[in-house]
């Protein structure tokens, strides 16, 4: 699965237009450059889906499987029946048809699907919380899942594509680990770099790709015609009224056809719907029925036991074609993976905004395209995981039976958001609505049944790994909320800090200091603790003090010269504003508050730049000191309820105390990730018990 940002994006332009025109639209474009659109589509969207053909109907009659399916006519064409309309179903009724239309100011995914929760509806009604809060632990469910799947699909990707030797020379069986760890090692190794080079390739390898595997599987069709008979529905319902135990088991691996579907949503905002569809429809979804109708064409032309049903994919091609085809192959499911890292980057920083993870190191490896980012944590994190999973089940087929499992829950928990969203924003007709969704989520329910079987021979892989991820995300939400009580309570009042300063004659210096802060539109922010600490520790404040609050927008960009505004003057305890005027005179602190999107680099230096500029404010920004408040978590010992002073200590179970505060461990640091000058910057802060 993926939900990249990859380099084949849109360049992104500067200043204000950058909001405004993220997630291009095919219908504004034409000629060129709507075909770039649907190039880069190719490279970006379809790597994951595209290489499902390698594996599918070789793991459906793996005899390493353990329900496996016996090779006859009739099952090999209730399979490929199987497949064709689970990818109809899933990709072509319900992604293209239904998800991608649920855009969040042009981007879509997972994360942004969340968001869309808390809109109101077309009659102005809103969601019940308990409903929403419901959605929301699913959709980090989904999320946790993608992120075990982005350890999984490099895995069998690569390995299903190395395996590709084993057909040009069987001699070569035991380099087929050693060969994928090593491209696996040089495909994470080189994620730093960014991927804009590479990146204008994706689109003509993959095009060639798909072109590729439509016509060997044509020639396969013209051969052996009868194989289309498997078009018809009849035959899949045919082979479940049949063989109902085997085509149950079965289904575990047939939903690998689907694995990636999600990627069209994920990626909309760099390419658009018309975009992603004309992709899909017009080449990719016809190349891969192509595909999988030859494989069944060329079983059916041999059922013996070692016929080409140990590698359907690579037999189908011409003998002299087959080493060629094994490099594209590999070239197909690195751009896939590629695919899935870049998109992991994307799906973390996301959460990281929402709240769910810490803030951790990103850098920005492009000026002119959109989400080229890089993360470094969580490059060499999934390095170790894909190298473990290759060394740990050494075959494709083995890593399938783990794989169905993530894409089944991710695409279980879109169908049921999407469904909410269609009966609730969008006013579908309910009845068509609930019998649609409910008829698609009873599908992939019984996918998820037929893949529990599998959880001895690997399937418990990405349970496992996405109950840690949706535990930890799930902790860090909730401690942040304990964590933010206790420090409201640490820092006090912003009015009472500057009565202080008032009334205490507190000297003033030359210049300009900056503290970031959390604020509201009430007046009720609280002091910044660098700023107490600079008042109550050296009886000093600056003639000029701002404000900064920084806060996440619950869509993916904001204009840049939208994203600042100044809050009313502050008041003092008696609710009256503490200086007349103007905000921004010396003694009077400037309040102003930044608001990103979720997908957008926070730059507030930049920000507050385009204020100055908007505002005509007197604001030395180059020249101004940066305070920064910070605090220290430490677990608390004990489990006593209070400090004595009416301060909660403990408000979390001591497992998740011990987590969160290990978790917190990964936050980086700070200036770096709101763009600060490192030489004027000032961290200051203190000490939390949780």
């Amino acid at each position: 699965m993926t939900t990249s940002a990859s380099a084949a994006a849109v360049p992104a332009p500067s200043g204000t237009d950058r909001a405004a025109t993220h997630g291009l639209s095919g219908e504004r474009l034409h000629g060129p450059g709507r075909s770039a659109l649907v190039l880069g589509a190719l490279g970006v969207v379809f790597g994951d889906i595209g290489t499902s053909p390698i594996y599918t109907i070789q793991t459906l009659f793996s005899p390493d499987d353990p329900h496996p399916v016996p090779l006859s006519a009739d099952n090999v064409l209730g399979l490929v029946s199987m497949v064709f309309w689970s990818v109809t179903l899933v990709v072509t009724v319900l992604y293209v048809g239904v998800v991608l239309r649920a855009d969040n100011h042009g981007e879509g995914g997972l994360m942004s699907l969340i968001t869309l929760l808390g809109r109101r509806g077309r009659d102005g009604s809103r969601l019940s919380p308990r409903l929403v809060a419901g959605l929301t632990a699913a959709g980090i469910a989904g999320a946790s899942l993608f992120l075990a799947d982005s350890m999984i699909t490099p895995a069998v990707s690569v390995l299903s594509a190395v395996e590709g030797m084993e057909v040009v020379n069987p001699g070569l069986k035991a380099f087929v680990v050693p060969v994928t760890m090593v491209i696996i090692v040089v495909l994470f190794a080189v994620q730093r770099f960014g991927t804009a080079k590479v990146g204008a390739a994706f689109g003509p390898v993959m095009a060639l790709w798909f072109t590729v595997i439509g016509v060997a599987g044509l020639a396969q069709v013209v051969g052996n015609p009868g194989v289309l008979r498997a078009l018809s529905p009849t035959y899949a319902v045919g082979f479940f009224l049949a063989e109902p135990g085997i085509a149950f088991f079965a289904l575990a691996t047939v939903v690998l056809s689907v694995t990636g579907a999600e990627a069209l949503y994920a990626d909309l905002g760099h390419f658009g719907r018309p975009a992603i569809s004309r992709a899909w429809l017009f080449l990719v979804y016809p190349a891969l029925l192509l595909s999988y109708a030859g494989q069944g064409a060329l079983l059916l032309g041999d059922l013996s036991a070692d016929g080409p049903v140990t590698a359907p994919f690579f037999r189908s091609m011409p003998s002299w074609a087959l080493l060629p085809v094994v490099v594209l192959a590999t070239a197909a499911t690195v751009i896939a993976s590629q695919a899935v890292i870049t998109g992991a980057f994307s799906a973390v920083r996301q959460a990281v905004r929402l709240g769910y993870l810490p803030r951790l190191r990103i850098t920005h490896t492009s000026a002119h395209t959109i989400g080229q980012i890089y993360v470094p944590w969580v490059n060499w994190a999934l390095m170790v995981a894909v190298v473990l999973l290759v060394a740990a089940f050494e075959s494709s087929a083995a890593l399938a039976f783990a794989y169905g499992m993530s894409v089944t829950g991710t695409i279980l928990i879109t169908t049921s958001i999407i469904t909410v969203v269609a009966a609730h924003q969008w006013s579908w007709p309910r009845p068509v609505v609930y019998l649609g969704g409910g008829a698609m989520a009873l599908l992939m329910l019984l996918f998820l049944a037929a893949g529990l079987s599998k959880l001895a021979h690997g399937a418990w892989v990405p349970l496992v790994i996405g109950a840690a991820l949706f535990t930890v995300m799930s902790t860090w939400a909730r401690g942040r909320v304990v964590v933010t009580r206790l420090r409201t309570h640490h820092e006090g009042p912003l009015s009472a800090l500057l009565t202080q300063v008032h009334e205490a004659g507190v000297a003033r210096v030359p210049g300009t200091a900056i503290y970031l802060n959390r604020a509201s539109d009430d007046g009720t922010s609280t002091a910044p603790l660098a700023m107490r600490a600079t008042v109550e520790h050296l009886h000093v404040l600056h003639e000029q003090v701002v404000l900064v609050a920084v806060e996440t927008a619950q869509s993916p960009y904001v204009p840049l010269d939208e994203v600042a505004r100044v809050l009313p003057p502050p008041h003092d305890d008696a609710g009256h504003e503490e200086a007349p005027g103007r905000p921004g005179r010396p003694g009077d602190p400037l309040q102003v508050v930044l608001r990103f999107g979720y997908m957008q680099r926070t730059d507030v230096p930049d920000a507050l730049a385009v204020l100055r500029e908007r505002e005509g404010l007197d604001l030395d920004l180059e020249g101004a000191s940066w305070f920064l408040s910070t605090i220290e978590l430490r677990r608390a010992s004990g489990d006593d309820d209070g400090d004595g002073h009416g301060v909660p200590q403990v408000h979390l179970p001591r497992w998740q105390r011990g987590l969160f505060t290990a978790t917190a461990r990964l936050t980086t640091d700070a200036a770096r990730s709101f763009d600060l000058p490192a030489a004027r910057t000032v961290v200051m802060g203190s000490r939390i018990e949780v």
